[in-house]
């Protein structure tokens, strides 16, 4: 699987400098209404891995789209065509130009991982400590620690812009650091169910066998 797929998956996420303008208290709200009050979530986002020097090591763009509880399919369209569909039970990761699917199931993927925040219940913040918030650049930034400090991965922050979640920071235990930030985004409109639905296409590889139980209800 090419590299930019396993950063998002949680399967997921070295350091962004911030300086504080002045110091809010409202982060871990902001943060709680965007797990429990955010039914649906879309848009388009651009993805930046960055390197322990702080060089960019590669960009990619596509579509974001999340059904709570436990759906979201996330493509990128470029430069590497690759889907990563939550069904709910299951985690399907397609590579288009490899031929090959990988599934794993998705309680499992998302253990304590930063992916439980866009995908998750509203008993995702369990797995996270509130790190405090700070306003910079007109956006509010939160800062979120991992409660398992083997999960993977060091930090999360949230920047939230007009009380919506507009850029995401993944900060993971090599010291690489992935910047997603969120364009055109509409939230708790419709979302045709389909598109969390994956039917493995003829003629391609897959790697792993998915699990026939419900982990989340409707």
């Amino acid at each position: 699987m090419r590299q930019v797929g396993v950063t998002i998956a949680g399967l997921l996420f070295a350091t962004a400098v911030h300086t504080a303008e002045r110091a809010v208290d409202d982060g871990e709200a902001l943060v709680n209404a965007f797990v429990t009050d955010v039914v649906t979530f879309s848009g388009e986002f651009e993805q930046s891995l960055i390197d322990p020097d702080g060089r960019l090591l590669e960009t990619t763009t596509g579509t974001l789209e999340i059904q709570r509880p436990g759906r979201f399919r996330w493509v990128y369209a470029g430069p590497y065509e690759q889907w990563l569909i939550a069904d709910g039970t299951n985690i399907w990761s397609y590579d288009i130009d490899l031929e090959q699917v990988t599934v794993k199931p998705q309680a499992e993927a998302l253990a304590n991982t930063p992916a439980l925040l866009l995908g998750g219940s509203g008993e995702a913040m369990d797995q996270f400590e509130y790190g405090g918030s700070f306003v910079e650049g007109g956006l509010t930034w939160v800062r979120l620690l991992p409660v398992d400090t083997d999960s993977g991965f060091r930090g999360v922050e949230l920047a939230f812009h007009e009380r919506q979640l507009s850029r995401m920071v993944f900060f993971d235990n090599l010291e690489q650091t992935t910047v997603v930030v969120l364009k055109n985004v509409t939230v708790n409109e419709p979302i045709d169910a389909a598109r969390f639905e994956f039917v493995v296409p003829d003629d391609v590889d897959v790697v792993g066998k998915p699990v026939a139980a419900t982990l989340f209800a409707d």
